[in-house]
């Protein structure tokens, strides 16, 4: 089914009172941020990558649920989080399925900066490399914090008549993952080369939906238009991306 107007803009869930939150802390380092010391979409989305990682080992799940693909990022910058500064993440579940979960990852730093995230993220079974059902112990977990218990998948970003600006995105080995596949976090880049300056200014939305990995020996490209990007292998768009201004009723999240 093809998305809504309003899918790609609605709010994201509030942090709840009660369930099950995993916190974890560390400080931003030069490595993470642009030459104006902001924090970049890529290390975000690394730090998302990270956070859950140490949920599920928090969790004791790395046996049982050791691979999840994510096909959904959505980055909301509402305070932009400055170098030197020590992040503080929240990770909890918005959304649940049998097979797959929306979780949200609340960003705070000490000076103030605010960046409120949620991925939609698939259990993968290792063997057969196929969504695998969630167990009935690490479902629990989830379903205390979930506000939608019958989570669908729907893309949010589909192909449109955009001018899109072409050019060559070269990979190096040190952005591949142990699956020989693209690490999600690169996707990102071309994503933050494409923003504009005025957008960096105020609070914005970005988002990137993953269809299929870039897999090594791959010649990729970026199809660049005024607020979307395809990143292009084989003939075809591995990720798409949109972004755009927040409206105060985003800005206002607490």
């Amino acid at each position: 089914m093809n998305r809504t107007k309003v899918d790609d803009h609605v709010a994201m869930a509030e942090l709840p009172t009660t369930g099950s939150i995993f916190q974890v802390s560390w400080p931003v380092r030069t490595g993470d941020i642009h030459t104006d010391k902001q924090l970049r979409l890529d290390a975000i989305a690394r730090y998302l990558q990270d956070a859950g990682f140490d949920n599920l080992v928090d969790r004791g799940a790395m046996d049982t649920h050791p691979l999840w693909m994510v096909r959904r990022t959505v980055i909301d910058v509402l305070e932009p989080v400055i170098w030197p500064d020590r992040v503080h993440l929240q990770r909890w579940c918005s959304g649940l399925s049998n097979k797959w979960c929306s979780m949200r990852v609340r960003i705070r730093s000490d000076s103030g900066g605010l960046i409120e995230t949620e991925a939609f993220w698939i259990n993968i079974d290792p063997k057969t490399g196929m969504p695998a059902t969630i167990s009935e112990k690490f479902t629990a977990a989830l379903a205390s914090t979930a506000v939608d218990e019958h989570l669908h998948w729907r893309r949010w970003i589909d192909p449109d008549t955009d001018d899109y600006a072409d050019s060559p995105f070269p990979l190096r080995s040190s952005d591949f993952d142990p699956f020989d596949h693209v690490n999600n976090a690169i996707y990102w880049q071309p994503v933050e080369d494409a923003l504009p300056e005025k957008l960096r200014s105020e609070p914005f939305r970005a988002i990137l939906e993953y269809t299929q990995p870039v897999k090594r020996g791959e010649q990729v490209s970026v199809r660049t238009g005024t607020n979307t990007l395809h990143i292009d292998a084989g003939g075809e768009a591995r990720a798409s991306a949109r972004w755009f201004a927040l409206t105060s009723n985003h800005s206002n999240q607490g």
